[in-house]
């Protein structure tokens, strides 16, 4: 008995001197209800199965449990801004709202909370310059690199000369669907073809007088930024007039599996703009199978490995996941801060070793984030849909973009948001 009361008087005193670690909180500011729940269910569950995964095969990350709370924002804004005032007290690391108008709004307040923002392939697209943009990430691409690799594509299969071409963008109507246009000005001032800008108000169920419009003109290639329900009808449209489906690209947001089969055959051909490895071939899926899967630990029906949406949410919570390991090796402590966490995505660096390790050899980019670069390398390919298979197959390599455009759009953007906002540049 005597020794029984020695041994827990020196637990006793070990937990006191060693302190319980909190869990790493990464909010999901998810959608799985609305006109764009079709994209934000497959993401969300990526995003989430991820996390679990490495809470289940590996203990969390540095021995410590991961949550991710998700708070709905049906993609709308002030719920988006309500989801993060609501989470940011749980110890929340990071934000990753999977939506541009969203991030708009909360620049200035993850700014102010030093909290670090993470819009991969989405927001703002001059938040890249991380001299500005203290506390938002957009690696490894962006809008105008989506835009420019579009072009790049159109660039390859016509011999390096699209002079004289009329390229029409749909895009959806919002400060999302927008980012492009800028590129594409500057991208046809240099290349010489003739841009034809055509909106689609939300949530873009109704899309008979611009395919009409589209029909009347022309084109000879149209570009899409659409989302959700927007696609689905934006493809079926297309059909409806014949015009051919390989001369057809989406973002990467128009680049779902939910997006071409509901036309069925007709969608065949269709491309689409990636920044990151199709299909489900990569043993980290086969993991996701067996510790979350399997174990009946999935955030959805398990059903969605290897499509294209659902990878993308996966891709994130795994750069979010290094960067967290990241902080804890520069900070030398496991339980980190989100101001912490911050300078990890700074410090970031994915070697393809590094993507062989974590069974995604190939997936995405070898790329290092700076204080400068906060947007990462810009490359892309471009993913074409085969009906017939029921999959996305890559069509060409993972090429860089326009840097010779999109830099000076992004300097110039950046330069004005810190003159509007009175933001003295850093990294000097």
């Amino acid at each position: 008995m005597k020794f029984t009361k020695i041994a827990a008087a020196s637990v006793t005193a070990l937990m006191v001197a060693t302190p319980v670690l909190a869990d790493l909180v990464f909010p999901s500011l998810s959608y799985r209800t609305g006109p764009y729940a079709a994209g934000g269910i497959p993401y969300a569950d990526g995003f989430a199965d991820y996390f679990t995964l490495l809470n289940e095969r590996d203990g969390g990350i540095g021995g410590v449990a991961i949550q991710v709370p998700e708070c709905e924002t049906a993609y709308n804004t002030e719920k988006g801004v309500e989801c993060y005032e609501s989470t940011k007290g749980q110890g929340a690391l990071v934000y990753n709202p999977l939506s541009t108008g969203i991030t708009y709004q909360l620049i200035p307040k993850v700014t102010a909370d030093n909290i670090p923002l993470y819009t991969p392939g989405y927001g703002r697209t001059s938040a890249a310059n991380g001299k500005v943009f203290s506390n938002v990430f957009n690696f490894p691409a962006n809008y105008w690199n989506a835009a420019s690799l579009a072009v790049n594509h159109l660039l390859e299969i016509n011999g390096g000369d699209i002079k004289g071409k009329k390229i029409a963008l749909v895009y959806h109507n919002s400060a999302y669907g927008k980012e492009p246009i800028r590129t594409l000005e500057g991208l046809a001032e240099k290349h010489g073809f003739e841009l034809l800008a055509i909106p689609v108000d939300h949530p873009g169920q109704e899309q008979k007088a611009q395919w009409l419009q589209i029909r009347r003109e022309k084109p000879d290639n149209v570009l899409m930024w659409g989302w959700g329900v927007m696609n689905q009808v934006a493809i079926q449209e297309a059909a409806n007039i014949r015009f051919p489906m390989e001369n057809f690209i989406g973002v990467w947001w128009s680049g779902g599996d939910h997006d071409v089969t509901p036309a069925g055959d007709k969608s065949n051909g269709y491309k689409a703009v990636t920044f990151h490895g199709v299909g489900d071939d990569y043993p980290v899926f086969g993991d996701i199978q067996k510790y979350v899967v399997d174990s009946g630990k999935a955030a959805g029906a398990g059903d969605n490995i290897g499509k294209a949406i659902y990878n993308r949410g996966v891709y994130a919570a795994m750069l979010l996941a290094e960067a967290a390991k990241t902080a804890q090796e520069i900070h030398g402590t496991a339980d980190i801060t989100a101001a912490q966490m911050r300078d990890g995505m700074e410090a970031l660096e994915i070697t393809e070793e590094r993507m062989v390790e974590l069974g995604m050899g190939g997936f995405g980019p070898s790329f290092t984030v700076s204080c400068e670069n906060h947007g990462g390398p810009g490359t892309g390919a471009i993913q074409q849909w085969d009906a017939a298979a029921g999959s996305w197959k890559l069509i060409s390599d993972f090429g860089g973009s326009d840097m010779d455009v999109i830099q000076p759009l992004i300097d110039a953007d950046s330069a004005a948001y810190a003159s509007e906002n009175n933001i003295t540049e850093r990294c000097n």
